[in-house]
């Protein structure tokens, strides 16, 4: 399946917190959206990788995502090598996405911003036709394809936004698919021990967030996005 937009995560759930209503949006508009995860989220302190892997599926049906992957690349220690370029550049050939969503450039977890350039130079280098890569799903060698524009979303820090998606119409699935990774959020009833995400204080930080994004285009709620690469605008009317 050709994707319109494809995801890039460095952790399952990173999507849904920074971008869940962005995805709903355009997929109500009838795009084809998917999400390629490159790690299982291992070291998190609460759940495990099979865990959040049940539970980046429950996410998934939420928010109708026609696609999702996971790289099963190692979290906390996976750097932008060749190994792990590889096997991203199979899957933007794969779907051979117009738009790709990114990882936060500079965060506090240090996969973020490592995830942000893994996905910024695999998006490069998959639209050179001298790397030659076979679709592991069907055999086959695979064409070369670069996606248009790649938009990091903005997770735990904040970062001034290039622009601002209104997201207003779609929050309560974006806290649907959030509140699906039960193992990592707050959880009254849970014996794991807590997080720096585990408290009811950082659901109510992810809303203040969204609403600080949409105060600034007048909107209820919104989710901001960088960009490396200066937009061209065609019509100012």
């Amino acid at each position: 399946m050709k994707l319109d937009i494809l995801v890039m995560a460095a952790h399952p759930d990173d999507a849904e917190l920074a971008c869940s209503g962005t995805i709903t949006e355009y997929i109500q508009r009838g795009k084809n959206v998917g999400i390629v995860d490159f790690t299982q989220g291992e070291l998190g302190t609460r759940g495990t990788a099979a865990i959040r892997l049940a539970e980046s599926i429950d996410a998934t049906q939420i928010l109708g995502i026609h696609a999702r992957e996971n790289l099963g690349i190692r979290d906390g220690f996976f750097q932008n090598d060749e190994e792990s370029q590889l096997k991203l550049i199979q899957v933007i050939r794969r779907y051979q996405p117009e738009i790709v969503l990114a990882n936060a450039l500079e965060d506090r977890h240090p996969d973020h911003g490592k995830g942000a350039m893994l996905a910024v130079d695999a998006c490069f280098l998959a639209g050179l036709r001298q790397i030659k890569t076979i679709d592991s799903q069907t055999g086959q060698e695979q064409s070369a394809w670069r996606p248009k524009h790649v938009f990091h979303y903005i997770q735990d820090r904040y970062l001034e936004p290039d622009f601002v998606i209104d997201i207003s119409a779609h929050w309560a699935t974006k806290e649907k698919a959030i509140r699906a990774f039960k193992s990592q959020f707050f959880d009254p009833n849970s014996n794991e021990p807590n997080s720096y995400i585990s408290s009811p204080d950082f659901l109510q930080f992810i809303e203040a967030r969204a609403m600080e994004m949409g105060h600034k285009i007048g909107k209820k709620y919104g989710e901001g996005f960088q960009t490396q690469k200066t937009l061209e605008v065609k019509n100012l009317i």
